[in-house]
């Protein structure tokens, strides 16, 4: 496995944690995203936590406290990639929804977009 790894080999993983735990998870459920979402929210908060805790400068230069908010960011992508598998959403498709929207926000002007949004 390489290092750098394709978001087609996150699901493929995510489905391997899966199969070793369908007996005691929810069945591959569309109706489970809901709950995967939430517990997305809920590593997010862990990822705050360590922020308000510990800093962004430990974050960067303490390898302890990177090495745990690399881990719950992770927990944050892996809850992602479940919802991506209980959606049946492919690789593909989100690689192509991700590239029209990257190229959308290419030609934002976000000062004038929030001036719009909250000035009115």
């Amino acid at each position: 496995m390489e290092n750098d790894l394709k978001i087609s080999e996150m699901k493929e993983m995510q489905f391997a944690l899966y199969e070793k735990n369908k007996e005691k998870w929810n069945d591959m459920n569309p109706k489970a995203a809901q709950n995967h979402l939430l517990y997305m929210v809920e590593e997010m908060g862990e990822c705050i936590s360590i922020i308000k805790k510990k800093g962004i400068e430990q974050i960067m230069h303490d390898e302890g406290v990177r090495n745990r908010f690399t881990e719950e960011i992770s927990d944050v992508l892996m809850y992602y990639i479940e919802v991506l598998n209980r959606l049946d959403i492919s690789a593909e498709e989100l690689s192509k929804a991700y590239v029209k929207k990257h190229q959308t926000n290419l030609k934002r002007n976000y000062v004038e977009d929030n001036q719009k949004k909250y000035n009115n």
